[in-house]
């Protein structure tokens, strides 16, 4: 059985169709990459995805269950994490309180035990933090578990977001143009990062992504958007030799 399976998904703004029959089917375990112009509905999808959007029709069934329209929450509950394309920390928060942020739905203590500090306080506080050290080692920022977010360095930033993520325990986690505004180095140093969370948790991946040197370097699947449409899907390699595709996105 797919991890994720959409079918027919759309959604429409102001008589705008920004999604029109969309659909995917993601395996256990595999890196897939979606790809497209500006504009094309990559974003949109996510949102979808992760019920910031309502569909107008269509169906998303994640590990056999159906999340379509649910709240952002539950659908984060059953399993969907995500980084945005622009990122969103705390900023003011330490980059180990960001990653405990994640972790709270899996190391609950009540009200009371926190306000009096009460022995379970302590202990699940204790776990949360032995936990989030773990995941900055994952991504190479323990060193920074006491700065403030807004202080460390754009790449960083960006690894932290992913980091976050992954504290909720996905099962599927959907990275928003990851690399972008980072140099080559800091790109080649994401990939190796995204296939490590990939083989290392098992991880089911799906990603938005302009770079096709990363996307061409790591994913195994591509889906190509033009206009909410999918214009191409199937094997990387496959799809990006797909004339269409060259001529709409590659300008050769």
């Amino acid at each position: 059985m797919a991890l994720l399976e959409v079918k027919n998904l759309g959604i429409s703004f102001g008589g705008l169709r920004a999604v029109n029959a969309f659909n995917i089917t993601i395996e256990k375990g595999q890196l897939y990459g979606l790809i497209g112009p500006n504009g094309a509905g990559k974003t949109t999808i996510f949102n979808l995805l992760t019920g910031v959007y309502q569909p107008d029709e269509g169906s998303i069934i994640l590990d056999g269950v159906n999340v379509t329209g649910k709240r952002t929450i539950d659908i984060c509950k059953a399993g969907i994490a995500r980084t945005f394309q622009n990122i969103r920390l705390f900023g003011d928060m330490p980059v180990l309180d960001n990653v405990k942020v994640g972790l709270h739905n899996h190391y609950p203590y009540s009200t009371l035990e926190g306000i009096l500090r009460l022995p379970r306080y302590f202990k699940v506080e204790k776990e949360m933090n032995e936990r989030a050290m773990e995941l900055l080692k994952v991504f190479g920022l323990e060193e920074y578990a006491d700065y403030k977010a807004e202080n460390l360095p754009y790449g960083q930033q960006r690894k932290l977001e992913i980091a976050r993520a992954m504290a909720t325990a996905p099962k599927l986690l959907l990275l928003d143009e990851p690399a972008a505004g980072m140099n080559p180095n800091e790109t080649k140093e994401l990939m190796d990062t995204i296939q490590f969370v990939r083989d290392h948790f098992d991880m089911t991946i799906l990603l938005i992504e302009h770079d096709m040197k990363l996307v061409s370097g790591i994913c195994e699947k591509l889906t190509v958007l033009n206009f909410g449409e999918v214009l191409a899907q199937g094997e990387t390699q496959e799809v990006l030799n797909n004339p269409e595709v060259i001529t709409a996105y590659l300008g050769e």
